[in-house]
């Protein structure tokens, strides 16, 4: 896959090899923009899970401020593009309130974006600060979400550099790329026709064998085996086998299209002549690669999570595989590609117990504050350690008070002791992972994990008592890929480590840890408040788009919606109510003169 702002970025600055992130989106994005453990800022999981234990409540406490905010307040600009996934669900309506919204509370003077863990790239829900408006182009007009963020990018910082040219700036471009559905003209994906043929098995084997040569991987990593979970490559019927090449292609059309489009904000910084002093973290993956597609991938991943994949046969998106990317599909790959991106490690995103599920490429780009271009650095990285880096570079310190709150201790170590040290000891040296029960703890080197559940079986599937999960027992001094289990070698050592993790689960607040699944989407059996209350409703004309939060919950339900109409002399066309659209919802509406009702 063609990255070159990526390699670009990586030839001037560095590449990181031990970065870590959460397993998950919001958790990751929490911690990345508070400098906390994603528990510490009530982010165990995402925000459509929260509960009412304080680790998983989605909201962050103000005695943990997040950095934008400590930026702003010390003179930069500030804004964000793309995806915020740290609003509690309840507090996403119109009315806020937007304490937890970027450009409310999050410290951020712009904002231009979707609320939420992923949207239509070629007609997303967008945002800007707090109003919902509509893109500025449909998808027959050449509309893609990736290109839209970057032009807003690329335009506020040209206009902050002309008006306030000797004001430092700070902008977060967080794409929705290349989180599902992998959306992207077809022209990118074309590029890789054929790329794939040889499966995911083959594919994995090759990666490895480019990470040695590149160096990016010590060259005595072993490559982990295939868990007999994730089907073999030659084991998939050969009628599926197009479908899949092409969700394949698919997604590497859309890393390429995602990397040209993070350069063209690259260019526009050192258009302006500050790239050279310009700080840019570059952080690649969708925390581990996403093994949320099923199996067999799907042409609407929306199908999965109502916990409904079968009904997609491998007759029907071999039947619809030109349409793959495009606007009538919601689509994602299968797992095996998932656990080939992820090579040499094992399993996938949401899995915090493996390295599969954690360590992502970075890439840190900052000329004036770097001297060696092109290095590689190894010491043990966390997401919570950007804030504290952001702070050290810009000669700010950790603030004690923050609008007039006290502030807990940032809990994430600076990386700046690494720029020019390349060899230097580690100074994170303890970092404790959960994600669903998934569990993990590393302390100098050793790492001890357990995997608790499946990241693609979303409904149904036996889930193990937290005393009968299977441990394991890794040295990273040694053993980079986690290949080798040592746990009947030294069982004491685990028995450390396990208790360890259990010190710091205390810390940071990840106990209660809660083994519910799809009863945790349900406010009222998770415990979380909701905006709308009791069983009716009532709705007016000209209100506007609502999240899904905002509307009284008819899942699962019987229900009936009355509507008052004036039909004109002309007669009735067109949607009364809708909620949702192609790939999942409801709509009421005229057609025709004649009121019909759908449900999807």
């Amino acid at each position: 896959m063609a990255t070159p702002t990526a390699e670009r970025l990586a030839a001037g600055g560095l590449k990181f090899n031990r970065f870590h992130t959460t397993a998950l989106c919001a958790p990751t994005r929490a911690a990345l923009l508070s400098g906390r453990n994603h528990h510490s800022v009530g982010m165990g999981s995402v925000t459509e899970t929260a509960t009412s234990a304080p680790g998983n409540s989605s909201l962050r406490p103000n005695t943990k401020a997040p950095l934008a905010m400590t930026l702003k307040l010390n003179g930069y600009s500030t804004a964000q593009f793309g995806k915020c996934h740290e609003v509690p669900v309840w507090q996403t309506s119109p009315m806020g309130p937007f304490d937890a919204w970027p450009s409310g509370g999050g410290g951020f003077e712009t904002f231009y974006g979707f609320i939420g863990g992923e949207t239509n790239q070629w007609e997303p829900a967008l945002y800007d600060g707090t109003t919902a408006v509509e893109a500025p182009a449909t998808p027959e007009e050449g509309y893609h979400l990736t290109e839209d963020l970057a032009d807003r990018a690329v335009s506020w910082i040209r206009t902050q550099n002309a008006l306030m040219p000797d004001k430092p700036f700070f902008v977060y471009f967080a794409p929705g790329a290349t989180h599902a559905p992998h959306h992207v003209p077809q022209e990118w994906a074309d590029k890789y026709k054929g790329a794939f043929a040889d499966g995911w098995d083959a594919q994995r084997e090759r990666t490895f064998a480019q990470q040695k040569e590149l160096g990016v991987i010590p060259a005595d990593t072993e490559l982990t085996p295939r868990h007999p979970e994730i089907p073999a490559w030659d084991d998939m019927p050969a009628e599926l086998k197009p479908v899949l090449e092409r969700q394949m292609e698919m997604y590497a059309g859309f890393l390429e299209h995602t990397d040209h489009h993070v350069g063209r904000v690259i260019d526009a910084i050192e258009d302006l002549g500050v790239l050279d002093n310009t700080l840019i973290y570059y952080i690649i993956g969708d925390n581990g690669a996403s093994a949320e597609g099923t199996l067999n991938g799907a042409f609407n991943e929306m199908a999965n999570f109502n916990g409904m994949a079968a009904l997609e046969t491998p007759e029907y998106p071999l039947s619809r595989i030109d349409e793959l990317g495009t606007p009538t599909s919601y689509n994602h790959y299968a797992v095996g590609w998932a656990w080939a991106m992820n090579a040499p490690f094992q399993w996938s995103k949401q899995v915090a117990s493996h390295w599969g599920g954690t360590r992502n490429g970075t890439i840190v780009h900052w000329p004036k504050g770097i001297a060696e271009k092109g290095g590689l650095r190894s010491q043990f990285t966390h997401v919570i350690d950007l804030a504290p880096t952001v702070l050290e570079a810009a000669g700010l310190p950790e603030p004690t008070i923050v609008n007039g709150v006290q502030q807990s201790p940032i809990e994430g170590t600076s990386m700046l002791y690494t720029f020019d040290q390349p060899d230097t000891a580690e100074r994170h040296d303890l970092q404790y992972f959960e994600m669903f029960g998934n569990r993990g703890i590393y302390f100098r080197g050793w790492s001890a994990v357990t995997k608790h559940r499946t990241p693609w079986i979303m409904t149904g599937g036996a889930v193990p008592a937290f005393d009968d999960d299977v441990w394991e027992l890794y040295d990273g001094t040694t053993d980079y890929s986690q290949a080798r289990n040592l746990v009947a070698d030294q069982p004491e050592r685990l028995h450390d480590l396990q208790r360890l993790w259990l010190i710091e689960a205390v810390k940071y607040n990840v106990l209660p840890i809660d083994d519910r699944g799809a009863e945790r989407m349900n406010p009222e059996l998770a415990g979380r408040p909701t905006l709308i209350h009791g069983t009716s409703q009532l709705l007016y004309p000209g209100m506007g788009r609502l999240s899904e939060n905002s509307v009284i919950s008819i899942k699962n339900k019987s229900f009936a919606v009355t509507a008052e109409v004036d039909v004109p002399a002309r007669g009735a066309e067109g949607v009364i109510i809708a909620q949702g659209g192609a790939f999942g919802g409801w709509s009421l509406y005229f057609t025709a003169g004649a009121m019909a009702f759908t449900y999807n």
